[in-house]
């Protein structure tokens, strides 16, 4: 264990009274001793018994928001009140395992981005969740060409500089962990995974609904692949309207005996654009990043 590593643990909460103050008692338990840290939980305007759990805690820094502001708002509040260099994001909700906080640490040396990675029998997740987080991870892993492992898991450590550096592209809701690591691996930073236990919720009901955080997803990671690689969006859209172009004029020709001009001409025409969009995004991408 490298025990020069100092930490912050951010812990984000939204009406988790339930199991809050078991979670924070499991980590002060873990870490109590072992190594310098600091524990910030941010209390998303929870409406049921929340705050007043947490106002009674005194190993915490405690900070409340007075409306809810979303998942990624509440781990930048957090991460703007922490003191040190390391930051480890961690769910109030009870699923993950706090003994392995020390697996990750192992790689603080080699690494800017660590990931606790759900790869066990133990992932609890339901049939559209897992199959919205593998659509998101083929395309993140097109555009990033790396292996993701786990794109979103809440269970992580990096360094406070490396959220900085894409600080503006971090949505208030849910995404922060996407984009994280999206922005990591096409920025070349050193990104480790670290397999790890997961445990069902210890209460309540997860704010995640499947369909629409699926197509949130798909946004974010759209926008930071026209952020950093803008071809790998605009040739394959150029491509498609091409190979449409050359369709229709294969099946005017057969099934109508002619051309369909108008056609053909206005898909070739949105695959010339959408290709000189496409370099024109990659000149600005090289000029200003």
């Amino acid at each position: 264990m490298n025990k020069s590593v100092e930490l912050s643990i951010v812990v984000p909460a939204y009406n988790e009274g339930e199991t809050i103050a078991s979670v924070l008692a499991d980590l002060k338990k873990e870490l109590g001793g072992k190594l310098t840290h600091e524990i910030i939980v941010v209390n998303d305007g929870s409406t049921d018994n929340s705050r007043e759990i947490l106002e009674t805690i005194s190993h915490i820094k405690f900070i409340n928001n007075k409306v809810n502001r979303g998942y990624g708002s509440s781990l930048k509040t957090g991460i703007e009140n922490s003191k040190y260099d390391w930051i480890l994001t961690f769910d109030a909700d009870g699923s993950h395992p706090p003994h392995q906080i020390l697996d990750l640490i192992k790689y603080c040396d080699e690494y800017e981005l660590i990931v606790g990675a759900r790869v066990g029998k133990q992932a609890y997740d339901t049939v559209l969740r897992k199959m919205g987080r593998r659509i998101v991870t083929k395309f993140a892993q097109y555009i990033s060409r790396a292996e993701i492992p786990d794109i979103n898991s809440g269970f992580r450590l990096f360094k406070k500089d490396l959220a900085k550096k894409f600080w503006h592209l971090f949505p208030e809701r849910f995404s922060f962990s996407t984009t994280l690591t999206v922005a990591s691996h096409v920025a070349r930073y050193a990104v480790k995974y670290v397999p790890i236990e997961t445990y069902k919720r210890r209460a309540g009901k997860s704010g995640i609904k499947p369909i629409r955080d699926m197509a949130g997803f798909l946004n974010i990671v759209t926008r930071l692949a026209i952020y950093f690689k803008p071809l790998k969006v605009f040739v394959p859209i150029s491509m498609f309207f091409f190979i449409s172009a050359i369709l229709a004029l294969l099946i005017g020709w057969f099934a109508f005996g002619g051309i369909l001009d108008t056609t053909f001409a206005i898909l070739i025409m949105a695959a010339t654009q959408s290709l000189v969009f496409g370099f024109i995004a990659e000149m600005i991408v090289k000029r200003f990043y």
